[in-house]
């Protein structure tokens, strides 16, 4: 299990990554950012976002892709967000 300071980067840098490009990184990305080891990354991702964790966060099924990461979702829905002015995000 993914100590709980490793969790708290992990979800603030995929927030910050969202909020900045409109989309969720990839855990190779993750593991560039946090420095940590690629496998690492993957397994922490499942750790916060797998099976029976927390609502509104999933991983694409089958995959360790971000799905979506409350508010927002990384596949496109009828709910885009526009927010002064530039629309890059999507809405669960």
């Amino acid at each position: 299990m993914t100590d709980l300071k490793t969790l708290d980067q992990l979800y603030t840098h995929i927030m910050k990554t969202i909020v900045s490009t409109g989309v969720a990184p990839h855990y190779t990305e993750i593991a560039s950012a946090l420095e940590i080891e690629v496998e690492e990354a993957r397994t922490s991702l499942t750790d916060l976002m797998g099976p029976g964790k927390m609502a509104g966060y999933w991983l694409v099924p089958g995959t360790d892709i971000i799905g979506s990461f409350a508010p927002f979702n990384n596949v496109p829905t009828h709910y885009k967000i526009t927010v002064n002015g530039e629309s890059k995000w999507w809405g669960q």
